[in-house]
């Protein structure tokens, strides 16, 4: 279960999602995208994210099915971009992917937490979220084999969709079994709740928290490119970042029983923070790896402690939550890379906006140290710890 849940995770959000940041610079090379037209595209997929979250929780739909159809529709999208060359096509594929993607996170989250919570054992939930980390590190290293082996962007577009239903093909009879209620079955239980401030402060800060990483997230590789030309070593940045994220996310299954999710939250961004302003501080590819071991390394955390936290604070309406929180990252992933195409100076600089994003990350993580309502617990990350 949580295999399959890692498997799932990986196609959604390295694939379907963050494929195109290392795939970009082949683009650039390959197809002579530009900066603003390849934030155009990533935003695109951002805003298909935003309506996947928006959707995911009022659809009639069992979780299993949607987590199906989301790695489906993720497969096919990824080979059309490379089996088409049309930049109006490309938007709508990679906004197909983002709102597959956004199902995918959304259902295999609420899905996998369900059931692997009576066993209480964290280090299988850390187990689902590393897919991510997995998948990214993995799209990582197939791209820097591709632009070592010369092969065009529109063929690795065409083999990352190939790999990503072979995957689904793998996992499709796991998501399959048993019986679950409907999505929007779940947003009907128990009692309704009130938009309180906590529900509200949870979600502002997960929607900074989308915009401040997703710079570098998308643009990490193009950055490592202007320090150093040679693909062997800026083509390293994203598995780099893949590989941070899949160890720190492991870790944080031993660091959550000596912290509070609350304190990881906040010392993930706060580290965030420093790797988003490292290249601006010290340009070079020495600050750029290291920006993508303190970005890579706290992004997932955060996604899974920003979703543990939502199932303590919401409990029954977790998933409400959980829908709500992921719409506002989603608006701040759509904004961050347009911030990018305006900001970015002479030459592709992207200080400005690494600036702003390592600034909403501090505001971020002071307003999540601010004093939570009477009533809440501050208890373990899954609750049953």
């Amino acid at each position: 279960m949580a295999a399959a849940g890692l498997a799932a995770l990986a196609v959604a959000m390295g694939i379907g999602r963050f494929a195109f940041t290392p795939i970009l610079p082949m683009m650039q090379e390959d197809a002579g995208l530009s900066i603003a037209a390849g934030a155009w595209l990533a935003s695109a997929n951002y805003l298909g994210y935003l309506v996947g979250a928006l959707s995911a929780i009022r659809a009639p739909i069992r979780p299993e099915h949607a987590i199906r159809g989301g790695l489906v529709t993720i497969g096919l999208a990824t080979a059309g971009m490379g089996l088409y060359d049309s930049f109006a096509l490309w938007v709508l594929l990679r906004t197909l992917a983002g709102v597959a993607s956004a199902w995918v996170l959304v259902c295999t989250s609420a899905w996998c937490l369900e059931r692997l919570a009576p066993l209480r054992r964290p280090l299988l939930e850390s187990a689902v979220f590393a897919g991510v980390g997995a998948g990214i590190a993995l799209a990582g290293a197939a791209c820097l084999s591709f632009m070592r082996l010369h092969t065009t962007s529109a063929r690795a577009w065409v083999l990352f969709g190939i790999a990503s239903l072979a995957v689904t093909a793998v996992i499709w009879r796991v998501f399959g079994a048993g019986e679950s209620a409907t999505l929007a079955s779940h947003r009907g239980s128990g009692p309704e709740p009130a938009w309180n401030g906590e529900w509200v402060r949870l979600t502002l800060c997960y929607g900074a928290f989308g915009f401040g990483y997703i710079i570098p997230a998308t643009f990490l590789p193009v950055m490592a490119r202007r320090a150093i030309a040679d693909p062997a070593v800026f083509g390293l940045s994203w598995p780099l970042f893949g590989a941070a994220a899949i160890a720190s996310t492991l870790l944080a299954s031993a660091v959550r029983r000596l912290v509070t999710n609350r304190r990881l939250w906040i010392g993930s961004h706060l580290v965030m923070a420093v790797g988003v302003a490292l290249p601006v501080i010290r340009p070079g590819i020495a600050a750029t790896m290291l920006a993508a071991l303190c970005v890579g390394g706290t992004f997932m955390v955060i996604t899974m402690v920003g979703m543990q936290e939502a199932r303590e604070v919401a409990g029954a309406r977790a998933t409400a939550l959980m829908a709500a929180m992921t719409s506002a990252f989603a608006l701040g992933q759509i904004a961050g890379p347009i911030a990018a195409s305006f900001l970015h100076g002479p030459g592709g600089d992207f200080s400005p906006a690494l600036l702003v994003a390592g600034a909403a990350l501090v505001a971020s993580a002071w307003a999540l140290w601010s004093r939570r309502p009477p009533g809440v617990s501050r208890g373990g990350a899954s609750g049953v710890e």
